[in-house]
């Protein structure tokens, strides 16, 4: 069977899988429909919640990012992995304590205020689209190669198969979608990883691969990598090299990003009682650190595996001739993101750091015009299987785990918009005597819009998978965490200083981000590059997120103090949401 036949194979298996069960579960009420009637084990919640939260930034884009930059993009992993474990210690428990079906109802009732409400459900949707257009950006880069189809057609497919499970099995079907996508995804992500650890180091366990000695040269993994990156005038691999604020704040803004996300926060509201929300978030975390583990060392053997594509004799004089250029290059180059252009016309290909100034006199002197492969970032773990040439097989099943990935998330950032359209404005505000019926009918109405306007802005995407998803974090740090954690551990902050806490720091926000990223344009002023030397004190876009969250904060109190306290009767149910005792709900459906 040919490669193109297995990949049909196994992604269109693991499709027909996702629609068997969206229809076996089907939702039949709002209550299955919105948090599958809060009937789910915590074992099955914890593998929905991985699957929920490991994105196609985290199966596709993340080891990419890492392989091309190195330590400085560990901060991925340390924001993301802290900021689940700022979720489940926080606010999971006490957000499913009080029972109520979306964050946005929590925000309103917490803070007694319909206008609260509406711009959570305003930040929700922000940061959800912005989260939803990464998935979709994976879901193309996927199908465009593997199924050989173009990055639109593939992002329509996508589109579809997301729509027919989530819209008729919502929370309920969706939860138990996520448990088949979560198996699919982590073998197809593990698999791979242990034939190239054994390639590459002899070792069969990857995370302690990437610290063992390199077969071919005799020394460590890591040094080796080092040595090779060097020589070509990029940065070393394992030294930081970046703004150490910048660091600093991108990874504080991923982390109560994460924690504010409310497509991971819903997944909570799914199960029996509160000490179940807190063993599923054990459980989710002992799933994600199965493929968080190996990232790493998927993203330094990557990038080992494809220097040594183009450089097969170790040497830079004796690169890779064009013409002699392997299948997987090939293959990618159709897709349009493996880009080739011989600029000094030696039929060789070079691939270096050409902005280096330390390593322009050996590129001129070996008679380089400039770095000539172009290599997105996002194919990486996608190309990985087919750089070492390991088996069709594994090729086939990496392509349906970063299509599993990419569904499962963008269907829990899906419902979590239609929960907020469908419950809080329709029900909540526009229409309160609305029939469970006619909720139903909104909920999955508003899902189908939600996608139709995910994949129209999945095909023109502002940058990398993950740093798209990045840029949705930073939205949900400054407007939702802090009003979360505000609304459960403090008494005082009232309706209004939530309301202008969560609108300046959303607001602050998006003008930075849209300032850099050429989506503001004010007359009469010039465009500022999105560049460390424009970024005011070196703060990207991306980094953005924590020092809106502080603002959120600042002004939240600050409004508090000066106008009335919230009513009493506010103040003991913040009291009782953090009470241990009586492990059901402070206030319940």
């Amino acid at each position: 069977m040919d490669q193109y036949a297995l990949n049909l194979l196994f992604v269109g298996g693991t499709f027909l899988l996702y629609i068997g069960i969206a229809i076996w579960a089907r939702a039949g009420t709002t209550a299955e429909f919105y948090a599958a009637s809060q009937g789910v084990h915590p074992v099955v919640n914890g593998m929905a919640t991985a699957a929920d939260w490991m994105s196609a930034a985290s199966f596709i884009s993340m080891a990419g990012l890492i392989a091309f930059t190195g330590y400085d993009n560990s901060s991925f992993l340390m924001g993301w992995t802290g900021g689940y474990v700022l979720l489940a210690l926080l606010l999971a428990p006490y957000l499913r304590k009080f029972g109520k079906f979306t964050v946005p109802e929590f925000i309103g009732d917490r803070f007694y205020s319909g206008t609260a409400r509406m711009v959570a459900v305003a930040c929700l949707i922000i940061a959800s689209i912005t989260y939803v257009i990464g998935q979709m950006t994976g879901v193309g880069v996927a199908f465009s190669r593997f199924l050989e189809v173009s990055n639109t057609a593939g992002l329509l497919i996508g589109a579809a198969i997301v729509f027919f499970y989530a819209v008729l099995g919502g929370m309920k079907g969706v939860t138990y979608t996520q448990v088949a996508q979560y198996c699919v995804l982590i073998l197809a992500y593990t698999v791979p990883a242990i034939f190239i650890s054994l390639q590459l180091t002899g070792v069969a366990l990857p995370p302690i691969g990437l610290f063992s000695e390199h077969a071919a040269s005799g020394v460590p993994l890591l040094t080796r990598l080092d040595q090779v990156v060097t020589e070509l005038g990029f940065n070393s691999y394992t030294e930081h090299h970046s703004n150490t604020l910048n660091m600093v704040l991108f990874t504080l803004s991923l982390m109560i990003g994460t924690a504010g996300l409310p497509h991971v926060i819903i997944r909570f509201f799914t199960v029996p009682k509160v000490a179940d929300a807190r063993w599923s978030a054990g459980w989710a975390l002992v799933f994600i650190a199965l493929l968080y583990l190996t990232a790493p060392a998927v993203g330094a053997m990557a990038r080992m595996n494809l220097l040594d594509t183009i450089y097969p004799g170790g040497s830079q004089a004796e690169s890779l001739q064009y013409d002699e250029r392997p299948d997987w290059m090939k293959n990618w180059e159709v897709t349009g993101l493996l880009k080739f252009e011989d600029k000094n016309n030696d039929g060789r290909i070079q691939l270096y750091n050409d902005k280096s100034e330390s390593f322009a006199a050996t590129a001129e002197a070996a008679g380089w015009q400039g770095s000539e492969l172009t290599v997105n970032r996002d194919i990486l773990v996608l190309a990985n299987p087919e750089i070492a040439n390991l088996p069709s097989w594994v090729i086939a099943l990496v392509a349906a785990g970063g299509l599993a990935a990419a569904l499962s998330t963008a269907a829990g950032l899906l419902l979590a918009i239609s929960g907020a359209i469908s419950h809080d404005v329709v029900k909540g505000t526009l229409a309160p005597n609305i029939s469970e019926k006619g909720e139903l009918l909104t909920a999955r109405i508003s899902m189908a819009v939600a996608i139709a306007v995910a994949t129209w802005l999945g095909l023109n995407p502002p940058g990398f998978a993950a740093q798209t998803v990045a840029l949705a974090f930073g939205l949900a740090a400054a407007s939702i965490f802090p009003a979360l954690m505000m609304g459960i551990f403090s008494k005082t902050i009232n309706d209004k200083g939530a309301v202008l806490g969560m609108l300046s720091g959303l607001i602050f926000t998006l003008v930075y981000i849209f300032t850099y990223k050429g989506w503001l344009f004010i007359p009469g002023t010039n465009q500022l590059a999105d560049t460390p030397e424009n970024w005011v004190f070196g703060i990207s876009p991306l980094s953005i997120g924590a020092v809106g969250a502080m603002l959120n904060f600042a002004v939240a109190t600050m409004v508090s103090r000066v106008t009335a306290p919230p009513p009493r009767e506010i103040q003991d149910l913040v009291e009782s949401i953090r009470v241990p005792r009586g492990a059901g709900t402070a206030v319940d459906h």
